[in-house]
């Protein structure tokens, strides 16, 4: 990081303009606690006593089911692939990866599809046995809380197998040899070594997918599972209650931070030396008997199975009836719509990421630090919950500036900033910003500070320095931040729903509302286009991960074991 000895004026737009960002996220934030507070026929006591104590039970048990599953499917096929050698394993190390390009709501009305009494798996049961009607047999009820925790499950599992894998990785190979040449079975090294080791990186994964669980608003409505977050949803359009609403927000809020806090307590005191150094090489692989490593192997199929190949061949097949509707005129329309925001809110991203992230490097003390820390935040904050917390400001500035203009020049202005989408672009900002920051520090943190030092010594100022400098140098991490910004733009469903214009679809939505009608062949089409645009970052996150890895192996191969121990440390 690079410190400068006193702030010029250049230095302290930089600084402002970092403190401005963090209030823009905060703002959706404190107009939820404001709302809540203020008195509105007692809404806390209607809610406490009848919505209040039924939606967290459900969210606490959808939560921990989640929990469970993820946690288990996660840390098992991490383990399978990293530690074990089996036919296919190269193949399971990226695909199961895959399932992170469908949401929730997608694989949640497939697999109402799939599993109904009209669906196929039913019908097939049917015919085989000669069942007539759904008294004659006992079958899962798919709308259920249980068929939820399922659906999320299978989809949000590469959370935690991503963050344990990498974790699995890194340890170090001299550590495993040792248990094992101290009479550790497998069983145990995974018990008590491996595992023990991971716990930080799993405590990750598992916060990761129960924020996404949290904010799931698609698959639970589809399965009639009443949840916070479709409680917040139901206060707010059905029951017309915004103050009600938002109390039910700030209840969700609590319990993000309470996530978080949690994240953070599993790591505490967590420091490993993962055994830098020329020494330190890849764990060495476990030979499986044909018949475990087959077992392995499936094992590792059944979640992308269950998560991707069953949505997707129903996908394929329905929007294979449709294909007519490609050209039409609606459908078009509805893609424009995506395109267009998504592209917006990931540009604007980007350029606040860089100029968070060049803030904290020319002078990043105090103050500003907390201030991007708290910029970051958004990302754990719930769709639905945001989408209040921004409604409140600016439609208070819309009817304050419809006023005015009305009363000074006859101009109604409406609805100037929800009516337009700015709105929207506002919250998938908020909402991302830590995606595209994570990438943008991590790019600026690859430049040496001497260049820094270079451009002012021939007379070139901040400003100069990042856009003839850094900008340049930067434009592959840019590049990749932008793209992943713009796909969970693209797949965003709950914020989506409460702050669209009238009359405004995108992709998701015009999903979740034919879903909502059960016209599961209207969504098949955008469900689709949603889930190949997604797969793009999933390919680039599997491809980088594992370069990254070799990366950084092959340069502690070149390192001394002195520097190699020195930069563990560092």
């Amino acid at each position: 990081m690079l410190r400068t000895p006193s702030l010029t004026l250049s230095d302290r737009f930089w600084r402002l303009a970092a403190i401005a960002i963090s209030a823009m996220v905060l703002l959706p934030l404190a107009a939820i606690v404001w709302i809540a507070f203020t008195p509105t026929a007692d809404v806390w006591g209607h809610l406490l006593g009848t919505v209040l104590p039924g939606s967290l039970r459900t969210t606490l048990l959808l939560m921990l089911g989640v929990g469970l599953i993820t946690g288990i499917t996660g840390v098992g096929t991490a383990w399978l692939v990293t530690m074990c050698n089996f036919p296919g394993r190269r193949i399971m190390d990226w695909a199961l990866l895959v399932p992170l390009a469908v949401p929730t709501y997608i694989v949640a009305f497939s697999y109402v599809e799939v599993l109904d009494y009209t669906g196929p798996v039913q019908s097939v049961l049917r015919g085989l046995f000669g069942f007539k009607t759904s008294r004659d047999y006992w079958f899962p009820e798919i709308r259920s809380l249980g068929g939820a925790i399922f659906v999320m499950s299978v989809v949000l599992y590469p959370y935690v197998y991503l963050t344990t894998r990498a974790s699995f990785l890194i340890q170090s190979a001299s550590t495993l040899d040792v248990s094992r040449t101290l009479g550790a079975s497998p069983y145990g090294l995974f018990f008590r070594v491996a595992l023990p080791l991971a716990r930080p990186a799993i405590a990750i994964g598992v916060s990761l997918a129960l924020m996404e669980c949290l904010n799931d608003i698609g698959a639970v409505t589809f399965f009639g599972v009443r949840t916070l977050t479709f409680s917040v949803y139901d206060t707010w359009l059905n029951r017309s209650s915004l103050g009600g609403a938002a109390q039910l927000a700030l209840a969700m809020l609590v319990m993000v931070f309470l996530l978080l806090w949690l994240e953070r307590f599993g790591r505490r005191k967590q420091r490993f030396d993962s055994g830098g150094g020329s020494k330190h090489r890849p764990p060495t692989r476990l030979d499986l008997s044909p018949s475990r490593a087959l077992l392995a192997l499936v094992l590792c199929f059944v979640p992308i199975f269950l998560g991707f190949i069953v949505p997707g061949l129903l996908l394929a097949d329905r929007a294979s009836r449709r294909l007519e509707d490609v050209m039409s005129e609606g459908f078009l329309g509805t893609v424009w719509n995506s395109f267009s925001l998504a592209a917006i809110a990931a540009l604007l991203t980007v350029a606040i990421s860089v100029s968070l992230a060049y803030a904290i490097r020319l002078n990043g003390k105090g103050l500003l630090r907390f201030a991007v820390r708290i910029a970051a935040i958004g990302y754990a904050i719930p769709g639905t919950v945001l989408a209040i917390g921004i409604l409140i400001p600016l439609a208070s500035f819309d009817n304050f500036l419809d006023a005015r203009m009305d009363e000074w020049f006859g101009i109604r202005t409406g609805l100037l900033l929800l009516g337009s989408g700015t709105g929207l672009v506002y919250a998938y900002v908020v909402r991302f910003l830590a995606v595209s920051y994570g990438q943008v520090e991590g790019g600026f943190g690859r430049i040496s500070p001497h260049l820094d030092m270079a451009a002012r010594t021939l007379g070139r100022n901040t400003g100069q320095t990042l856009t003839q400098i850094h900008l340049p140098i930067l434009k592959p991490v840019l590049l990749s931040a932008a793209l992943l910004s713009f796909v969970d733009c693209m797949k965003e469903l709950p914020a989506t729903i409460l702050l669209r214009p009238f009359n405004f679809e995108t992709l998701a939505t015009t999903v979740f509302e034919a879903a909502s009608r059960e016209a599961f062949e209207d969504a098949a089409l955008p469900s689709l286009a949603i889930v190949l645009v997604g797969l793009i970052p999933v390919i680039y996150l599997a491809r980088s991960s594992a370069s990254s890895f070799r990366t950084r192996h092959s340069r502690r191969q070149q390192q001394s074991p002195a520097t190699g121990r020195a930069n563990a440390h560092a």
